[in-house]
């Protein structure tokens, strides 16, 4: 492992010290006011990586968002280049192109400080957050689901020129040790005993019973192997109910700086992972009169996400099918529907969708980073019956994959019916 270095110049904030840095910069103080004594600074940044502040002013709010040289949640054991941040404002440029309106606002970025100065996302909170606390998010999963097409679609050679397409993928290539972090934890870990693995010690029968199976493991290295080789389109690349905020009615997505150059099926998959691990773990959160009404509602969302996802994929390929791949020419120009074309295209991406799901469902209970949704039952003998269900899951996802959202659900509703430890 490479040792802990930072570039000259470079100085992590504190409460303290932010005001008077950022005090000089014209897009923050027409924002927040002139006279840096009057903001308020608070620390909220609760992720695994970064530092995340609120500044409040006369004339505003405002998130600053910066990288530390280091993983937080491990330390500086684990040193992390702090050019994430140039590649997370990389990101969000292209998303805001992609699906304006659903990534946060840039005012200011600063590559030496590994700063993003961002819009005060308000009064929006995590929705990790408000699914524990069983409040529900109108138009949720259309929202989601028209925005995994259009970054998936818009970021493809489906409708990139072969020149940008090639020059962007050479560009996030550079995202080395963020890809790392996602080959290691979410591919490979959950299926031996890593070093910084952890898990519910009452789970130990359903995580022995996993690991005992070779067919499992192949199938996650299979997964590994479209996420290293299958450069399709440019991901968000940790699209999860905790990068995602929003109110009862609006969505947003944050935090995209594990993007890289991936399958088209893999922000899909993730984020259906942790709308599952939402609703198997809901029984622990919810009393027995709101339990069948709110999990009805997850499975809604996944069905809503997955409807609007193909909806609008649907839509890109009839009017902005500009790439290389799939030409007008070969079909509509010939007076032949290009609709079968699209649907094998589709059932590809839904096919590897759902292996991303199986080893995300797998990862979060048993390597370093996990869910709240479970890591919230204090329980641990209640809480590992729970995950167990979402062990079971994933396992049949990697090994037999449904064909469509609706044999998903029947999945789905069987794993949480069963008493697996």
């Amino acid at each position: 492992m490479a040792p802990l270095s930072t570039p000259s110049g470079y100085e992590a904030l504190t409460v303290e010290t932010l005001p008077q840095r950022l005090s000089a910069l014209p897009d923050v103080v027409a924002r927040v006011g002139p006279d840096p004594s009057s903001w308020s600074v608070k620390e909220v940044g609760d992720g695994n990586l970064n530092l995340v502040f609120i500044v409040t002013g006369p004339s505003g709010q405002l998130v600053v968002k910066q990288a530390l040289p280091y993983v937080r949640l491990v330390g500086d054991s684990w040193p992390l280049p702090l050019k994430r941040a140039f590649f997370e404002y990389h990101v969000l440029t292209r998303q805001a192109v992609r699906d304006p309106g659903m990534v946060p606002q840039i005012y200011h970025f600063d590559e030496t400080q590994a700063l993003i100065v961002m819009e005060y996302l308000s009064p929006h909170i995590i929705l990790r957050g408000k699914l524990i606390k069983g409040e529900r998010v109108e138009g949720l999963g259309p929202a989601l689901g028209i925005f995994c097409a259009r970054t998936a679609f818009r970021g493809s050679d489906l409708s990139m020129t072969p020149a940008d397409k090639k020059a962007d993928t050479a560009f996030f290539s550079g995202n080395v040790e963020l890809c790392d972090i996602t080959e290691q934890l979410v591919f490979t870990d959950s299926y031996y005993e890593a070093e910084r693995n952890h898990h519910t010690p009452e789970l130990q029968p359903a995580v022995d019973r996993l690991r005992a199976d070779p067919a499992v493991k192949a199938a996650a290295q299979m997964m590994l192997m479209r996420f290293t080789s299958g450069g399709e389109t440019l991901m968000h690349g940790d699209l999860h109910t905790g990068s995602v905020m929003c109110t009862d009615t609006d969505t947003k997505v944050i935090d995209p700086e594990f993007a890289f150059y991936g399958p088209l099926g893999f922000d899909l998959g993730m984020l259906i992972s942790n709308y599952l691990m939402a609703y198997f773990s809901q029984p622990a959160h919810r009393p027995a009169d709101e339990l069948e009404s709110y999990q009805s509602w997850l499975l809604e969302v996944i069905e809503q996400t997955v409807a609007a996802f193909y909806a609008e994929f649907n839509q890109l390929w009839a009017t902005e099918r500009t790439g290389i791949l799939y030409p007008p020419s070969l079909w509509e120009a010939q007076g032949q529907s290009s609709d079968g074309a699209r649907d094998a295209l589709l059932a590809h991406i839904w096919h590897d969708a759902m292996g991303f799901c199986g080893v995300e469902l797998h990862r979060r209970i048993l390597t370093l980073a996990h869910n709240a949704d479970f890591e919230t039952i204090e329980d641990t003998a209640a809480r590992a019956k729970l995950e167990a269900r979402s062990l079971d899951l994933g396992h049949t996802l990697l090994l037999h994959r449904p064909p469509d959202s609706a044999a998903l659900i029947a999945l789905a509703k069987a794993a949480n019916a069963k008493d697996l430890l």
